[in-house]
Parts: C-alpha cells; structure tokens; sequence
C-alpha cells in the first residue's frame, strides 16, 4: 500500500486517541496534524510511517512528548477548559495515562505500546497499573445510558454500577432519554448513535448539551464514519463490540477532563 493511503487508514484512529489524550477535538487534531507537518519535513521520519499504525503513533508520541513537556497550557490549549485540563494532567502523571489508552482504546499490545512509547514493557504495566490507581479515585457520579440493545444495555449498567457510579437512567430512543433527563440531570452520558426509532444518539445527546455541559462517550461499531475531521466530532468514541477496560478508560478520561471546567 503506498505510503499516503497507508497513513490515511490509520488517521481515523489516531485522531481518537490524540482527541481522548488532550480531552478536545481541537487540540488533538492539531497534534495530529502538526505530527504529518514534522513528517512532511523530515524524511527520515516520513519514511518510517509506512509500517502502519505503530510508527504512525510513535510519531505522534515524539511530537505530543515534545510540546507537552516545552509549552505551557495556554500555549497548547484554546480555552479556559482546555488550558485547566492541561494544567490537571501536568500533575496526575500523564504517561500513565497514554499507556492505559494506548493498551484499552487502541487495543495495543503492552510490548507494541511500549515501542510506541519508547519504554520498556515492565514501565507500561507499572504505568497502566498506576492509571487505574487513579481511576479508582475519581469521584463517582450518575449516569445516563443511551442504547437501544438491551444486552449491550444491561453489560453497561453492570460495569458502570462495578466501578462505583450511579445509573440515573437508561434509554432506548431520543424521547425516553429526554424524560430521564427532565427528571435528573446526569454526571456522565454513555450514547450509542443509532437508536431504537430510528432517532439518532447524536440528536438525543445534543438536546442534553443545550441545558448543561455533560461529558458524553459514544459508543459505535463505526468509529471511522465519526472521525473524519469534517465537522464538529465527539471527542470520546468507544468501538462496538466493547472490552471493560475500554470503556473503563474513557469514563475515567471523560470525567477528569468535565471536572476541569470552570465554576460558574
């Protein structure tokens, strides 16, 4: 496969984890695209692109490791709560947490991650350990799930309840997610985009948006058709079917970058 459509493949993906890494859209498809700007101008590291998706990640990895530890918050993120997000991650060990979305949203192997992450494979498992150390300390909260599978329904209301939050809800279509938000506004909404009639996840999840700021995690068998760059994105997009661990990772990335926005 030429070297362009060998990278295209991957973007997708990439965009997802740069997006769930910096917790916005804005800024991760920014180090994205300033990763394709360092390759274009390098060859050296234009030619080690084409072995797929881990020299494609190894290079964002060298890029990210970069600014974030030479900018500062504002020089990296666009507003208030990006730059408080940015200033959270700076002390809650921010290598933990790329190693525990490395290995649970980008399904890589701990050794693969850690070539991605220039480490040793020992320094992945203590880090991934250490994330979930952190997440076991997030505050719990109550949470909307917006799934027209029953099945898939029940298995998130276990996990959700197994870590510690609350299920203020569950919905099958946009209007039964409407009533369980007119009755409590929840902490955390975990959406799928096609629903039961036939109404869309990303409609029922807008209406939740125009009363408050709530992080959201989509959950899709068609991450790709979400991620294109388009337009206005969900920054958290869980790939159906699903490991624990997966979603796990993505609640606890949710919910740290939503309790980082500014009191009004």
């Amino acid at each position: 496969m030429p070297l362009g459509q060998d990278v295209a493949a991957n973007l997708p993906f990439l965009r997802r984890y740069a997006r769930a890494l910096t917790g916005s859209q804005a800024t991760g498809d920014a180090f994205v695209r300033a990763t394709l700007e360092a390759a274009l101008a390098d060859e050296e590291l234009k030619a080690s692109l084409g072995g797929g998706r881990i020299p494609l990640y190894a290079a964002f990895n060298k890029v990210w490791s970069s600014a974030y530890m030479d900018a500062d918050a504002g020089d990296i993120a666009s507003g208030e709560h990006e730059i408080g997000a940015q200033a959270k991650l700076g002390a809650i060990t921010p290598l933990s947490r790329q190693a525990l979305l490395l290995t649970t949203l980008e399904d890589f192997s701990t050794a693969q991650a850690a070539q991605i992450m220039q480490m040793e494979a020992s320094e992945i498992e203590t880090l991934v350990a250490e994330a979930i150390s952190e997440i076991d300390r997030e505050q719990a909260t109550s949470v909307l799930i917006i799934e027209d599978e029953p099945l898939i329904s029940m298995q998130l209301e276990d996990l959700v309840s197994g870590i510690g939050h609350e299920i203020c809800g569950t919905a099958a279509t946009r209007t039964q997610a409407q009533e369980v938000v007119e009755k409590k506004m929840p902490g955390l909404v975990l959406a799928d985009i096609q629903l039961a009639d036939g109404s869309s996840g990303l409609d029922a999840v807008d209406d939740i948006l125009a009363i408050a700021k709530v992080p959201v995690i989509f959950i899709t068998a068609y991450p790709e058709r979400l991620l294109t760059g388009d337009r206005p994105e969900p920054t958290y997009l869980v790939t159906k079917p699903f490991q624990e661990q997966t979603v796990r990772a993505a609640i606890s990335q949710a919910l740290f970058f939503g309790s980082t926005r500014p009191l009004d």
